[in-house]
């Protein structure tokens, strides 16, 4: 980059005030450029708000066409403890059952109390689980004490499927309690010496037990576990361990109405959010005279038509019988006590209606998916062309900063010249003025 300095002032003449005044009518056109991009990049940012509103419109209309989110029950039981799960399958009905029993381990409660450094275990350090199920494991407690025992009989390597606790039952004494990690009959085993002798003074048993409710005329289910999983086609059953036998649970499957209604209401105000930034960004303020960011946008203009079209059916009926509308401001509304009754009195109508496959929830997910598809969404589009117009800008605006600074050194250098000329020349006026004044009359 050259440089030229500057001599500005020495003949009274400011060249450099001249070359600045100058210099801001050749950046007009860069100004103006600048401009430009400050506001294309204000309607990039509204597009993007827009689009991400759509783009959110879109993910809430597709959860409400899944399998599940129209065929969910509601499910309750008459007890707290007992809880009831119900899957897409399940059927809107009512049962009741009357618990049975509820689902415990296979426990062994050892007599003979022992200090933690006792050793417990015989003759030898080995002592000896056999289960139900006819396997047996040769369990090596290291020490063969009573703290040995129990931890080895924790330790997650040897998988015992037991649980070991010493409870104290005096200062330096204590009980050993082991029990079956899983629940029901078949969690029985024993444990003994390696010889097969008994372990301190043998043990007291509380034997494993299933899970068992009674459906009535004669049906009783049972389960290892507290879980009944379909029980009924799509329903389980779970007891919670502080359930009462002898309790009597009714169940209850109902049509979840409330979840549905509220669920529309949430896409209907999505809907309306989406409406509301559409106007919001295209409006003209008659008191301030300034438009929106996309005001006179088709593509906005056209996207908040299909939006409103999307209510209407294409067979030409309507769905404010479904208490979906559109009112004089062109937003949506939702009559959840409308909807409530017809969803109440025929839900697989107005699940086709609203969730079918050409429902107004698919129909709205089409625009929303329209709009802001990530690679074929017109608003994504309309963002993509217009970030490449800012940068086509910006490049000019890089090419007028040379420009400018190659004008502003010529100019620098014409005012410079005429700055050193006009010095010159006032120098040699004042030296003929001295020598003028210097002459006597007489001559």
């Amino acid at each position: 980059m050259s440089s030229t300095t500057s001599v500005s002032g020495l003949s009274g003449f400011d060249s450099a005030g001249i070359v600045d005044k100058l210099m801001q009518l050749e950046a007009v056109s860069q100004t103006r450029l600048k401009t430009r991009v400050s506001s294309e990049t204000s309607v990039v940012s509204s597009l993007q708000t827009l689009n991400s509103r759509l783009a959110s419109l879109k993910t809430r209309a597709d959860d409400q066409t899944t399998a599940g989110a129209w065929s969910a029950l509601t499910a309750t039981s008459s007890v707290p403890t007992v809880t009831i799960a119900a899957d897409t399958t399940a059927v809107a009905g009512a049962f009741g059952f009357t618990v049975q029993s509820v689902a415990l381990g296979h426990r062994l409660g050892f007599a003979t109390a022992a200090a933690s450094t006792d050793v417990v275990t015989g003759a030898s350090t080995t002592v000896r689980l056999d289960r139900l199920d006819g396997t047996t494991v040769d369990l090596e407690t290291g020490d063969g004490t009573l703290a040995g025992l129990a931890a080895a009989i924790n330790d997650p390597a040897n998988a015992t499927g037991l649980r070991a606790t010493t409870v104290k039952v005096a200062e330096g004494s204590y009980r050993l309690l082991v029990e079956s990690t899983a629940t029901g009959a078949a969690s029985d085993f024993t444990l003994t010496a390696a010889d097969g002798s008994a372990l301190l003074g043998g043990a007291s048993v509380r034997a494993g037990v299933d899970a068992a409710i009674d459906l009535g005329s004669g049906i009783v289910a049972t389960s290892p576990t507290n879980t009944f999983t379909d029980l009924t086609p799509g329903v389980d059953i779970t007891l919670g361990v502080t359930t009462t036998v002898g309790a009597h649970v009714d169940v209850t499957l109902a049509t979840d109405t409330s979840g549905r209604a509220g669920a529309m209401k949430a896409l209907v105000d999505t809907v309306n959010a989406a409406l509301s930034d559409i106007d919001t960004l295209t409006s003209y303020n008659a008191t301030t005279k300034k438009s929106g960011a996309l005001a006179g946008d088709p593509t906005v203009r056209s996207l908040r038509n299909q939006l409103l079209t999307a209510i209407y059916p294409t067979d030409g009926t309507s769905l404010a019988s479904l208490g979906v509308q559109v009112d004089r401001n062109g937003k949506l509304t939702f009559d959840e006590a409308a909807f409530s009754t017809a969803y109440a009195a025929d839900p697989e109508g107005v699940t086709a209606a609203l969730a079918g496959t050409n429902g107004f929830v698919g129909r709205i997910a089409v625009v929303a998916d329209t709009a802001s598809n990530s690679t074929s969404g017109t608003l994504t589009q309309a963002i993509t062309g217009r970030n490449a117009g800012i940068q086509r800008l910006n490049d000019s605006i890089d090419q007028w900063d040379l420009r400018l600074e190659m004008r502003r050194t010529a100019l620098t250098r014409q005012f410079t010249a005429l700055e050193t000329a006009l010095t010159t020349m006032q120098a040699q006026s004042s030296w003929l003025e001295s020598q003028i004044s210097s002459l006597s009359p007489s001559s």
